[in-house]
C-alpha cells in the first residue's frame, strides 16, 4: 500500500469514513508524482481500502515497467472483491510507461498479447475496469500508426466490456502535432461502437485521477465555468489543440460533470484562470466563495501558476476556502487533476482532515515548488547535477523558508527528493504540526 500523507492524524478519518469509503486497486502510467502519488491521494479522499502498485514496479524515463510483473502484483497484491475497481493505466501494460509508449517500436500484434492477460483477467474476476491510453505526442513516437492501432483496438474491447469505462487522451499537442485529428478519428469509431462508455480529451498525467472520479463518484454533479478572460478562452490554447472552453468542457464531463445551463444553480464553480488581471481574478474568485464551492485552475503559464493571484488569495484568506487547486502542468493536467478531486470531495463523506491536507500538498507542490522553488533550484545546480545529494540538500535548504506552510492548518515539511533526478518534479511528504 502506497503512503498519501505522512500525516498520522488522518488515521482517525478512516473510522469516520467506514461504511462510506470504497475499495479500489490502481495501476499507475509510470512513476512520478504527478502520475502515481497525485491520483492516489485524490482517491483516498474517497477510497478506504486503497491498493497502488509499488513504485518500484513503475517505470522510470530509463526503464520501462514489466508488464508481467504489475499483473504479477494485480493478482495477489490486486486481489478484491467483484465490485472492487480497477483503475489502470493500459500505457504501463503495453509498453511500460508514457516515455516507451512514444519509443516502442513493437508492433501492434505485439502490444495487444500483452493487454490480453487483463482481459482474461476481468473475464474470471468480474471486475470493473476503468482504463486508459494515450495518443503520443508529436515528434517523439515513433510509430504513431501502431499507437492509434492500439487505441483502436481498446475502444473495440471497450464496446465489448472489457472495460467499463475508457478514457483516451492525447499527450502535448503542440501546433502542427497530429494527435488532435486522431483523437477526433477515435471519438468518431468510438461515437459507432462504444458511445457509452469511451471518452477522448487532451492530456495525460490526470486522466488516472478522473477515472478516479468516475468509479468511486458516478452520481452527476452541476458545474459553472468561469474564466478570466472570456475571449481568450474560445481561442486554441497550447498543448491541447482544441479552444479551452472545449477542454474544459471535456474534463468536466470526464470527471462526471455536466456544465450548468442559463439560470441552473451549479453544485459547483470552477474559476479559470488563463490571464488578464489576477487581482480581479482574487476579487471575483472571493465573491464566487460566498456563493458555494470553487476550484481553482490556473492555466496562464504552463507548469506554473500566476504568483500575484495566488498572493492576493492568501492576502484574501481565501486560499484555504477552495474546494481544490491546480497550476503543476498543461492545461489538461491542472483541469483534470482539479476536477477529480473537487468530484469526491462533494460527493460527501470526505474526512475534513483529509480534504484540507490534499490542498495543502497541492499548494505545496503547485504553488511553492512548480512556481517558485523550481527556478531557484535550476539557479543553484546545474541539470546534469540534479541526482546528487548536493541538490537534494540545496533543494531542502531552499523549501525551508516557505515552511511551516499556513493553509487551514499549519503544515511542516518532511522530506524532499528529485525522484527521477531532474528539476521538473519533486516529492515530498507534509505533517500537519499539533
Amino acid at each position: 500500500m502506497t503512503k498519501l500523507f505522512s500525516l498520522p492524524a488522518l488515521a482517525a478519518g478512516l473510522a469516520l469514513l467506514a461504511g462510506t469509503a470504497q475499495a479500489q486497486t490502481l495501476i499507475p502510467m509510470d512513476s512520478r508524482p504527478a502520475t502515481s502519488r497525485l491520483p492516489a491521494a485524490i482517491a483516498g479522499l474517497k477510497s478506504d481500502g486503497l491498493k497502488v502498485v509499488p513504485r518500484e514496479l513503475l517505470g522510470t524515463a530509463q526503464q520501462g515497467a514489466d508488464p508481467a510483473r504489475l499483473l504479477e502484483w494485480l493478482r495477489t497484491e490486486g486481489a478484491g472483491r467483484a465490485d472492487e475497481p480497477l483503475i489502470v493505466a493500459l500505457d504501463s501494460l503495453a509498453y511500460g510507461g508514457l516515455v516507451q509508449s512514444r519509443k516502442s517500436t513493437e508492433t501492434a500484434a505485439r502490444i495487444r498479447s500483452r493487454l490480453l492477460p487483463l482481459a482474461q483477467w476481468q473475464r474470471e474476476t468480474g471486475r470493473p475496469i476503468y482504463a486508459f491510453i494515450t495518443i503520443p505526442r508529436h515528434p517523439d513516437a515513433v510509430d504513431r500508426q501502431r499507437n492509434f492501432e492500439v487505441a483502436r483496438l481498446m475502444t473495440r474491447w471497450a464496446a465489448a466490456g472489457v472495460f467499463k469505462e475508457l478514457h483516451i487522451a492525447w499527450d502535448d499537442a503542440l501546433p502542427g502535432s497530429p494527435a488532435p485529428a486522431e483523437g477526433a478519428r477515435l471519438a468518431a469509431f468510438a461515437a459507432e461502437v462504444a458511445p457509452d462508455n469511451v471518452k477522448v480529451y487532451p492530456g495525460a498525467d490526470e486522466v488516472l485521477a478522473l477515472l478516479n472520479a468516475r468509479a468511486l463518484t458516478p452520481a452527476p454533479k452541476t458545474l459553472q465555468a468561469v474564466y478570466s478572460d472570456p475571449k481568450a478562452a474560445q481561442e486554441v490554447i497550447k498543448y491541447e489543440g482544441i479552444p479551452l472552453t472545449r477542454s474544459v468542457e471535456n474534463h468536466a464531463g470526464a470527471a462526471g460533470f455536466r456544465l450548468a445551463q442559463g439560470s441552473e444553480t451549479p453544485d459547483m464553480t470552477v474559476y479559470v484562470f488563463n490571464g488578464g488581471d489576477p487581482r480581479q481574478a482574487a476579487l471575483t474568485i472571493s465573491s464566487l466563495l460566498r456563493r458555494g464551492p470553487v476550484a481553482v485552475v490556473d492555466v496562464e503559464k504552463v507548469n506554473m501558476g500566476n504568483t500575484r493571484l495566488w498572493k492576493d488569495l492568501g492576502t484574501l484568506k481565501r486560499d484555504a476556502n477552495l474546494t481544490a487547486l491546480a497550476a503543476w502542468g498543461t492545461p489538461g493536467n491542472n483541469l483534470g487533476s482539479a476536477l477529480a478531486h473537487a468530484k469526491l470531495w462533494l460527493d460527501g463523506g470526505v474526512d475534513p482532515a483529509r480534504q484540507q491536507a490534499l490542498l495543502a500538498r497541492e499548494y505545496a507542490n503547485d504553488l511553492i515548488y512548480s512556481t517558485r522553488l523550481r527556478a531557484a533550484l535550476r539557479a543553484a545546480i546545474p541539470e546534469a547535477e540534479m541526482n546528487t545529494p548536493a541538490a537534494q540538500a540545496k533543494l531542502m535548504e531552499l523549501a525551508a523558508g516557505y515552511f511551516p506552510l499556513q493553509l487551514g492548518g499549519e503544515y511542516s515539511l518532511d522530506q524532499v527528493n528529485l525522484p527521477w533526478g531532474r528539476s521538473f518534479e519533486w516529492d515530498f511528504d507534509l505533517s500537519p504540526v499539533e
